[in-house]
């Protein structure tokens, strides 16, 4: 048999050559058995194979066993890694330099970056390291090649390495050689990576690197609600997550005045943003993603929790939209009390939205005295239905609109948070000259865990804080190169100059410490954590404006009077020496940027680092991921050391684990402290996660992505738990994950059955549960 090499040439297969190229990637990885994967590949020879199709079928044959050894995942990369350079070779690429003057050539790359790389070309092709390519895990790798590298318009092969994809946002992100050498170290060490958005465009033709995008309500007129269609397609064109509120448009039957017939309310108007968005992708690279928000005294607050229901007419069902509540505290004290609750049509009180706090609660009481109301409801019957919704779909995001605006820096007179963004993380002002906009990254917390000399683990604040300091450094450039698709969202960027550094990895170092995630002493790291990127972030930032100035609106921020966020909770941080100096300075120079901490799901960026999602906790230890770059098996690897360890890793104990769903809790053998180390999200009490969420808020001068997990969701726990959401201080929540109510036969399995709980739920499976793609819009 004879095997057909890339340029076309053919020649006798030689098995041998196989077993080399497998042996070669397993430097390090002791457990596994690298003629394993070269039989298996061996044996899927025939005359006239491609050396690619060969090499493919060796990468996939090593992921297929992860589940059995996690060091599979990684032998899986580095034949990856093998194929990219290859494919990258095989353009006459071979070093970072050429790879931007290609992509020049082929009109990917802008001048700004071709010229630097030209003027500085020895030292940046002498600063890749390819070595640091090893740190992928395959899912990582596999998401950044099909996904992120930047491909050959006609032959749609990849023109850079995973290095020089790097090196390449690290040089369009800085302003000098020595910055950008140290933002690639950050990067490929894994230790930090930017937005999906920048990763996708840095150095591009078209450098939108911003990831979110808030636009205020539209007014209540036709000319305006449509103009808003135009800005709401450009921004998904250049992939950007959307927020948009819809609380001024009026309700249903309301008279319209100019014609005296009346309005069919909100729903054909999202009805048709909905067929805009699915029309308008990102890039081409994923679906267009937006969230809106509808205010809980709107007159069409029942329809619009209709929306995603997969049931009735199709006329009043938006697929593609995702939705929030955007509730008052007032809405929430009636639920308590069991009060009455009034619905309005915008039109007759259109001051509401841009109310907040006792000023809301004056003019809403004001209207109901006046008869202004179009219907009242029992406030726990309408809450309840908003608990009805969440459960079946996820979906119905609460958010509080008291909470956003008594802690955003930005609120003052005639300036309100109307929204949050697509993911909820984002809280900013909008109005109609300004669309909001914010730019995303975020640490992986599990790099940031030391070995000591005794062999045990501990927490590197020393290092946190320098990669802070460089990401907001970064963050900030953004700023400053972005293309921005409207002119409202240069205009609010430049004027606010916010950003969002966020976290991720945090179960990772739960994991690390062994540190049940609902402990004690793992709120108390996470606090400390959150404390200290909020310090050495504003510290940062504060340099910035010594340097080049502070925001234009510096002056009318709740930071200019002395209070940042932590005073705004009415908490008191710890470190008080380093904050009493830190705030000294800021009065004397203020801060380059007046929002700085968001947390966001970082669904795929997490991948491409190898650690668990933003501040989630793990959602199975076996399970499987399904992607848009195929389906990838996921193993919680530190729980495989750790009964490695013990001589339990058999294959007795991982057909135990994928019996009862990747749960451990009930596998024999399994010492309890691991147990409790080692629960996943669905066994663990939920106000563990709200209780978490609050104690960083005080640090978090925007917001958090809060997903929250029931097995089996009801009326009444949500209702407790969302209560209990609203009175810890939290600002938003996100997705409601529950779980399947049927589960697929294990037919491959044959140990014996474990006691597992009955799961009934509405979602996707735990074997493929995933952030769904339209966390993907910000990350």
């Amino acid at each position: 048999m004879a095997v057909t090499k890339r340029d076309g040439r053919r020649e006798p297969v030689d098995v041998g050559k196989i077993v080399r190229a497998v042996t070669r990637c397993c430097d390090g990885l002791n457990d596994i058995d690298p003629m394993r994967v070269a039989l298996k590949t061996i044996a899927g020879i025939f005359d006239g194979a491609t050396t690619r199709e060969l090499d493919e079928l060796s990468i996939r044959t090593a992921a297929a066993f992860t589940a059995e050894e996690p060091q599979y995942a990684r032998l899986a990369a580095r034949l990856l890694a093998g194929y990219i350079d290859k494919e990258v070779a095989g353009l006459g690429v071979h070093s970072f330099s050429q790879s931007i003057v290609l992509g020049h050539e082929l009109g990917l790359i802008n001048d700004r970056v071709r010229e630097t790389v030209e003027t500085h070309a020895r030292k940046f092709n002498d600063a890749i390291d390819t070595a640091r390519t090893q740190r992928f895990e395959y899912f990582g790798l596999r998401t950044l090649y099909d996904r992120y590298l930047l491909k050959h318009p006609q032959r749609r092969s990849v023109i850079e390495t995973p290095q020089q994809f790097f090196m390449r946002i690290a040089v369009s992100l800085t302003q000098s050689p020595a910055e950008a050498l140290e933002l690639y170290r950050l990067m490929s060490s894994l230790d930090y990576i930017p937005s999906s958005p920048t990763l996708f465009n840095s150095g591009t033709r078209h450098e939108q690197l911003s990831s979110c995008f808030l636009l205020d309500s539209p007014q209540d007129s036709l000319t305006d609600i449509y103009a808003r269609y135009g800005d709401v397609a450009q921004l998904s064109k250049f992939s950007g997550g959307i927020g948009e509120a819809y609380s001024r448009i009026r309700s249903r039957g309301s008279l319209i005045r100019s014609t005296n017939g009346r309005s069919n309310g909100i729903v054909p108007w999202l009805k048709t943003l909905d067929a805009s968005v699915a029309a308008v992708n990102q890039g081409g690279k994923r679906k267009g993603a937006a969230c809106i928000y509808l205010e809980t005294w709107h007159a069409d607050i029942e329809e619009f929790l209709e929306l995603r229901d997969n049931t009735g007419d199709e006329a009043r069902r938006t697929h593609n939209l995702n939705l929030a509540n955007w509730v008052p505290d007032l809405f929430m004290q009636r639920v308590e009390a069991d009060g009455d609750w009034s619905l309005f049509d915008p039109y007759a009180v259109p001051a509401l939205p841009d109310l907040w706090g006792e000023a809301f609660e004056r003019a809403y009481v004001q209207a109901e005295q006046q008869g202004l109301a179009m219907r009242t409801v029992k406030a726990r019957e309408l809450y309840a239905r908003m608990m009805k919704v969440l459960g079946e779909t996820g979906n119905g995001w609460m958010t509080f609109k008291d909470a956003s605006n008594r802690t955003c820096n930005q609120v003052g007179p005639g300036r309100t948070v109307h929204l949050s963004n697509l993911c909820t993380e984002i809280l900013e002002v909008t109005s109609a000259e300004e669309t909001a906009v914010c730019n995303l990254g975020s640490v992986n917390l599990a790099q940031h865990v030391a070995t000591l000399e005794d062999g045990a683990a501990a927490f590197d604040f020393d290092k946190l804080a320098q990669t802070v300091r460089v990401a907001v450094r970064q963050l900030d450039r953004v700023i400053d190169l972005n293309f921005y698709p409207i002119e409202s969202a240069r205009r609010s960027n430049l004027r606010w100059r916010p950003v969002g550094l966020g976290v991720m990895g945090l179960q990772d170092v739960f994991f690390k410490l062994r540190l049940p995630f609902d402990s004690e002493q793992a709120l108390q790291l996470s606090t400390r954590i959150a404390e200290h990127v909020y310090l050495h972030a504003l510290d940062a930032s504060c340099e910035l404006a010594q340097m080049h100035g502070a925001h234009p609106t510096w002056s009318e921020t709740r930071a200019a009077t002395g209070a940042l966020q932590f005073d705004l909770w009415g908490v008191t941080p710890t470190q008080t020496d380093a904050w009493d100096a830190l705030k000294a300075r800021i009065v004397q120079h203020g801060l380059r940027n007046s929002l700085l901490i968001a947390i966001a799901p970082t669904a795929t960026i997490a991948s491409i680092a190898g650690c668990y999602e933003c501040i989630e906790p793990q959602v199975s230890n076996l399970f499987k991921r399904e992607t848009l770059s195929g389906d990838f098996l996921q193993i919680n690897r530190y729980l495989v050391d750790e009964l490695k360890k013990l001589g339990l890793w058999t294959e007795a104990t991982r057909d135990a684990i994928k019996l009862a769903e990747g749960s451990i809790q009930n596998v024999a053998g399994i010492p309890d402290p691991l147990k409790a180390v080692y629960r996943t999200a669905w066994e663990l009490p939920q106000k563990a996660l709200i209780d978490l969420a609050a104690a960083r808020g005080p640090y978090l001068d925007q917001s958090q992505s809060l997903n929250l997990f029931l097995e089996s969701p009801n009326i009444g726990r949500l209702s407790s738990m969302y209560m209990y959401a609203w009175k810890s201080g939290l600002k938003t929540t996100y997705y409601l994950r529950s779980r399947p109510a049927t589960r697929i036969a294990k037919a491959t399995v044959t140990a014996a059955p474990v006691s597992t709980p009955a799961y009934t739920d509405q979602q996707a499976l735990a074997c493929s549960l995933e952030n769904p793609e339209s966390c993907e819009a910000c990350q």
